[in-house]
């Protein structure tokens, strides 16, 4: 690792702050509730008074602009996803009130903290503190991220909790290997010839991973293939440790011997959080389905697990219901996107739109009409330009064995894939924030390629204008962008010209 901790520690709160400054700018603006705020903070408002979700009238949103957010009907409401992103949004909500700025406050911590996450994970991985500096700038300039970060959304907060974990499991491999090297070094052998070596089965960093994926979990249920992606590939870090170690064939034994206790740490550690998070609807009595227990005392599930927790399964059966049946599967969208499209932009997601604004009102200097609208779109400049640093990193994956691009590969793939099963429902392309962290990654490492070594001489000097070039590009079209995140106003030929393509629109 570099020698420059404290160094690198100040630079990335420097370009956190940065981004959290840049987010903070009229945060609470459009006032009322955009999109699925709609769902998102009222059900935390209602988690912070009952402990679970509960229904709300027509006029809520009416009620709750002019001050009075307390118009909560005493019924619970039917949720279908996890408390931890709705609690996260309560915070806001406690601290600052039933306002929008209250309840986009701690998307705004977490897309700040998802920065500050991102920059330590590759600097970690690259061994640079430019290479995990420049990863944090990116992703501070990346358009997407900026919207998700200022709007009461779930997602930027399963996207924390991923690249956090994923953070986390990058230090157990570290970790791993210096206790191999230690335990060699104690031995006084040069390698372990031909044994296994040390069990090592309680790993921090590993059960951090864990909690962090059960948090994860606990915000969207597509955390699960995340988990199970990196878990597969940490084992194989496992794995391939043994066999630099000298371990030879028996560094397969790993598969079982280091694979059981990562098990136990990922997947039975991240259950148990995850039915954790959950534990204000289990302490409650008022919740939808709490009560399916006490109805259904003869179940198999009762006689199993007790009437609260068979509750929650059978809740969990009618959410999974919803997702997969077929109101959903047979419900339209206009901002619909084909997961095929996200990497390329193809279909970007709108939040909020206020059209045909008058000449004279609100601003509006004419002769043109004026809109206000906030896109969620990814910076162009940086998701092409990952587009094909996915390629390369691929290729240096594969190909080259470099272990460190096998990280945004699975991580992109991973957050991806999977989508591609619910294709018969609508999906969207805010949904792709938990891959732009991965996306940014392969950014950085393909650039610090492309700057080579300390000493490369000229073809670093070339390097280093080359990515200062890319890096500069970003911020432009950011820049550029920025009206179209940010609730601007736009003459209406001003914001055509930043809409490249009909699909934009």
């Amino acid at each position: 690792m570099p020698a420059d901790r404290i160094g690198s520690w100040l630079l990335a709160l420097a370009i956190s702050a940065v981004a959290f400054g840049l987010r903070f700018v009229n945060l609470g603006r459009p006032a009322g509730l955009v999109f699925d705020e709609t769902y998102y903070a009222k059900d935390a408002w209602s988690l912070l008074a009952s402990g679970y979700e509960r229904n709300w009238p027509k006029s809520a949103n009416d009620s709750i602009v002019a001050g009075n957010p307390n118009v909560m009907e005493n019924s619970a409401s039917f949720i279908v996803h996890p408390q931890v992103g709705k609690w996260l949004i309560a915070v806001g909500e406690h601290l600052f009130g039933m306002n929008s700025f209250g309840w986009r406050f701690m998307p705004l911590v977490f897309g700040t903290l998802l920065v500050l996450v991102t920059i330590r994970l590759v600097r970690r991985v690259s061994r640079s503190t430019l290479i995990g500096c420049t990863a944090g700038l990116l992703l501070t300039l990346d358009g997407l991220h900026f919207v998700m970060s200022r709007t009461a959304l779930l997602d930027i907060f399963l996207a924390f909790f991923l690249v956090a974990a994923v953070t986390c499991l990058a230090a157990d491999r570290d970790w791993f290997r210096v206790r191999l090297a230690r335990h060699l070094s104690r031995s006084g052998r040069p390698d372990l010839g031909g044994a296994f070596g040390p069990a090592l089965w309680f790993r921090p960093w590993r059960i951090a991973a864990g909690i962090c994926f059960g948090l994860a979990g606990g915000t969207k249920w597509n955390a699960i293939y995340v988990l199970a992606a990196f878990a597969l590939l940490s084992l194989a870090w496992d794995v391939g440790a043994r066999r630099l170690a000298g371990a030879g064939r028996r560094a397969y034994l790993g598969i079982l011997r280091d694979g059981l206790p990562a098990f136990v740490s990922l997947v039975v550690l991240s259950v148990g959080v995850y039915i954790g998070t959950w534990a204000s609807w289990l302490a409650t009595s008022g919740g939808y389905d709490r009560d399916w227990g006490a109805r259904n005392p003869d179940a198999t599930t009762v006689h199993l697990l007790g009437k609260p927790l068979a509750s929650l399964l059978h809740y969990h059966k009618d959410i999974y219901g919803f997702h997969t049946g077929d109101f959903i599967n047979h419900a339209t969208h206009t901002y619909a996107a084909n997961p095929a499209g996200w990497l390329i932009l193809a279909r970007p997601i709108g939040i909020d739109a206020v059209n045909d604004i008058l000449p004279g009102t609100d601003g509006c200097a004419g002769p043109d009409n004026c809109l206000r609208v906030i896109s969620g779109i990814g910076t162009p400049a940086l998701w092409w330009g990952a587009l094909l640093c996915l390629v390369i990193a691929a290729v240096l994956w594969v190909g080259a064995r470099d272990w460190r691009f096998g990280i945004p590969i699975v991580g992109v793939l991973s957050n991806w894939l999977p989508w591609f099963q619910y294709m018969s429902r609508p999906l969207f392309f805010f949904y792709a924030i938990t891959i732009i962290p991965f996306s940014v990654m392969a950014v950085s490492l393909c650039l610090g390629r492309l700057l080579g070594g300390a000493k490369d001489g000229d073809r670093r000097m070339i390097g280093a204008i080359a990515a200062g070039a890319f890096v500069a590009l970003v911020g432009a079209n950011f820049a550029y962008l920025y009206p179209v995140l940010t609730d601007g106003l736009l003459p209406y030929p001003k914001w055509l010209a930043r809409m490249w393509f009909k699909s934009w629109i």
